[in-house]
């Protein structure tokens, strides 16, 4: 049963942690800016508890634990990347962590790790069901929420990727095909009658009592290739004779043996290598996972999306959307859906995006120019052409070789039947060779054009944005999670972008940075020297903190408005 637990932790008259300390340790347990305070205000009190209510019966039953109080344990967790049992350490001996989940009497309880797995398992097997990860929810919620008590515009955002690999071993081609046998025949075997020739329970032996490196270890390339082809034909026969019955592992058998392998008149052969999609089943232990190759880097695992704002008035920028796909997902692919759930977050409209060229699409360029964004980009993917193109008011083109320094007037073609769009094409000089050119060529060619015009402070507004990416993966410094499949490293993902959220609130509001800035705004030294340019109160946000035990009451305003600061000297003087 569903219980919505209260927002603030009501504090005992026998038990509040504040009876039993004094001195320093009491300043510091009601310190407002300590972290554990402000993270107990800025992210726990925020989660709304109803979006957990699909996970739990609606009839009668024993009420749920608090979901603010677990949620935030698997925030801390991954936070300062502890184990289980020193979260639950921690959560029962450390005052300043109990505080930060709003457990303020020494007598709340910590739910129990039985219920926190359990929690745990319900969001993964909700996705599962629904295609709808709960954690993702909160973060848009949480983070909407701060967005709007802190004013952050969205009017410029800032986007990029990481790959990210899964916690798995690497296996050749054999050890895959052996690991996912052995798997699915031990998940089978006490289900499924099967019938067998002698051959084939010796073969079934001696994959189930020895690992895949080993049979790969003492064999040569010829014994490998007989060794696949066998194994193929008893997979075969265990996909057959297990007919409608159903586990994990017998689908991840049936994916490989898809993937790996052919059938032609009931003759199983393996596939050619180049055959082979990197979509396809990198480990049984985490079948969600893809194979990528980036520059230098091989990796099998997943790609993580990270949009963020980057507008210079706002008191803090925030990351406002995190997507996890597996690693052959394209970086063009996360443009759109990071723009559209930033929009619903942040104030006011999206204006411009600072991204690399792997976000450029055809798809991205139209979509921006119809909402009316700037999409800046340092380069596009491909090789420069030979010829720049230009095309006038009248639909007339002009081709200038770039390498001879001549203009081309080509000759226009008839449209083309299926699209409708016209064609170009020029003699190159060489015999029966003619280059074509349509409307495609000619964007991209303004588009470079358009890039090279871009100025050096524009590009280097998407470098801090690597930043974030380093906090994300900062406990994971081989770039390897502990994580396997998609939707634990979205969990992970939306856990570790509300941490590094919460890191800059933090020291924004330690800062006296945003409260100083809003009383200021209350105030006629406010009026008189910060109307028409914002960005000069962060220039001089030393000065606002020294006046701000001057603003705190209206009582000492008067002060305030009787002096004056010259900016230009940097010194205080009567009006």
């Amino acid at each position: 049963m569903f219980r919505k637990s209260d927002s603030k932790s009501e504090q005992s008259l026998f038990s509040n942690i504040r009876n039993f300390l004094t001195g320093n340790a009491l300043k510091i347990y009601e310190k407002e800016e300590g972290w554990h305070n402000q993270f107990r205000k800025q992210v726990v009190e925020r989660i709304d508890e109803t979006i957990f209510r699909p996970l739990f019966s609606s009839g009668q039953g024993a009420p749920n634990a608090s979901i603010r109080v677990l949620i935030g344990m698997m925030l801390l967790k991954e936070a300062h990347n502890w184990s289980d049992s020193q979260l639950f350490d921690h959560c029962k001996f450390n005052l300043l962590v109990r505080s930060a989940l709003g457990l303020l009497n020494l007598d709340d309880a910590v739910p129990v790790p039985s219920t926190y797995y359990l929690l745990r398992q319900r969001i993964v097997s909700y996705e599962t069901e629904t295609q709808e990860n709960l954690l993702e929810t909160v973060f848009s919620q949480v983070t909407g929420a701060q967005a709007l008590d802190f004013e952050i515009s969205g009017k410029q955002i800032r986007m990029d990727s990481k790959l990210m690999g899964s916690n798995i071993a690497w296996y050749s081609r054999y050890e895959l095909i052996h690991e996912t046998l052995c798997q699915a025949y031990h998940s089978l075997k006490d289900a499924v009658c099967f019938s067998f020739t002698e051959s084939d329970l010796q073969l079934l032996g001696s994959v189930c009592g020895e690992s895949g490196n080993k049979v790969c270890y003492r064999s040569n390339k010829s014994e490998i290739e007989s060794r696949l082809a066998e194994l193929g034909v008893l997979i075969y026969k265990i996909i057959c004779q297990s007919g409608d019955y159903q586990t994990d592992a017998l689908c991840t058998l049936r994916r490989v043996f898809d993937e790996q392998y052919l059938i032609d008149l009931d003759v199983v052969t393996a596939r050619p290598k180049t055959e082979i999609s990197a979509q396809s089943v990198q480990s049984p232990h985490d079948p969600d996972c893809h194979y990528r190759q980036k520059g230098d880097k091989e990796v099998k695992g997943y790609s993580v999306n990270v949009c963020e704002t980057c507008v210079p008035d706002n008191a803090v920028n925030l990351i406002t959307n995190v997507s996890v796909e597996a690693a052959s997902a394209a970086d063009c692919d996360f443009l759109q859906p990071a723009v559209e759930a930033t929009a619903t977050i942040v104030i006011g409209n999206i204006e411009t995006i600072n991204a690399d060229g792997a976000y450029h699409s055809v798809e991205n360029q139209e979509f921006c120019n119809e909402n009316k964004i700037d999409l800046i980009i340092g380069a596009i993917q491909g090789k420069a052409s030979q010829y720049d193109l230009s095309l006038d008011e009248n639909g007339d083109l002009t081709v200038t070789d770039l390498h001879t320094n001549t203009t081309i007037i080509p000759r226009k073609l008839k449209p083309d039947k299926k699209t409708g769009k016209s064609k170009w094409a020029i003699d190159t000089g060489k015999k029966n060779k003619y280059r074509y050119f349509t409307q495609k060529e000619i964007d991209t060619c303004s588009l470079r054009k358009k890039i090279s015009a871009r100025t050096k402070e524009e590009l280097n507004v998407r470098n801090n944005v690597e930043a974030s990416i380093f906090q994300l993966g900062y406990h994971y410094s081989n770039s390897k999670s502990r994580y396997r499949g998609l939707i634990k490293h979205k969990i992970w993902a939306n856990l570790r972008c509300l941490w590094i959220n919460f890191v800059r609130i933090l020291k924004c509001t330690a800062s006296g940075g945003f409260s100083c800035i809003k009383k200021a705004n209350k105030s006629r030294f406010f009026r008189n020297f910060y109307v028409k340019n914002y960005e000069i109160l962060f220039n001089f946000v030393y000065f606002l903190n020294y006046f701000q035990f001057m603003i705190k009451t209206e009582k000492k305003l008067s002060f305030v408005d009787n002096y004056c600061i010259d900016f230009s000297e940097n010194k205080i003087f009567e009006k």
